[in-house]
């Protein structure tokens, strides 16, 4: 994605904005809100939960999350980024990614790829096929000593990726213990389908967020669904999920570098 994208409804354009500097996004409201609706330069419509106009700022170590719709006749051509990594996990069909390193890897439903932007990286972001693909797309803030890295990129299948049932749930490590895709700031990453009551609970200094994939249910008791967005709060402790027909979310947590966070449009200086 590259983020260079103009105002639609929903969208921020306040701090932590495409060309902001943000510090630990404490503004705003931690939800559940909807998340803001965002149209990139090249067509393609976006669901992003921040910086949005319900959480205008960077959630640090977090720049930007959002779900991607890209039709078939549109997509992302070849375009720079720096300072930060990437984490795409592919909702549905199948996204193309060629890249500046040499890469060519066609991700489907269920697979993820890392790219470590580092010193400076280009790519481009396609739909496989004939079909159009959706999924989502995290950017994490690369520390200050890290900015300058060797560009680099990973990617993992739905099989390499550790899913485990659990009381109320099934949940895939997208980043985490037991998942092949590491990233240069301690974080984990979780596709869970609630069908009963489940808990997250992540480092208690640890900054994080749920977004809401498909169906509904409950967060801390207050209603969610789809596009609805959950900051934890600040003070940490557990946030209570539960859904009677099904509720699939994804659970982002990472530990804050305390640094602030300078976005300009596809670059994080």
């Amino acid at each position: 994605m590259t983020s260079d994208d103009s105002a639609a409804s929903g969208e921020a354009t306040a701090s932590g904005g495409a060309g902001s500097e943000s510090g630990s996004g404490s503004e705003g409201s931690a939800g559940p809100f909807p998340g803001g609706t965002v149209r990139h330069g090249t067509g393609v419509t976006s669901t992003r939960a921040f910086p949005s106009d319900g959480y205008p700022a960077n959630l640090d170590p977090f720049v930007l999350f959002e779900r991607f719709y890209i039709e078939p006749d549109e997509g992302f051509p070849t375009h720079p980024h720096k300072g930060f990594e990437i984490v795409s996990y592919m909702i549905e069909g199948g996204m193309d990614h060629e890249d500046s390193l040499g890469v060519r890897n066609t991700a489907q439903a269920g697979e993820a790829m890392r790219i470590t932007t580092g010193r400076g990286i280009e790519h481009s972001e396609f739909p496989a096929g004939e079909g159009g693909c959706n999924g989502l797309q995290l950017w994490v803030n690369l520390p200050r000593e890290a900015k300058e890295a060797e560009p680099d990129y990973a990617d993992a299948t739905a099989a390499e990726l550790p899913t485990a049932e659990t009381d109320g749930a099934t949940v895939t490590t997208v980043v985490g213990e037991g998942s092949p895709l590491e990233l240069r700031t301690p974080m984990e990453y979780l596709d869970a389908r609630v069908d009963d009551a489940w808990t997250w609970e992540p480092p208690a200094d640890w900054a994080g967020f749920l977004f809401g994939v498909a169906g509904e249910g409950t967060v801390d008791g207050r209603a969610f669904g789809v596009g609805d967005v959950r900051v934890r709060p600040a003070e940490g402790g557990p946030v209570a999920v539960e859904s009677a027909d099904g509720l699939r979310l994804v659970a982002v947590a990472g530990r804050p570098h305390g640094e602030p966070i300078r976005q300009r449009g596809p670059f994080v200086l």
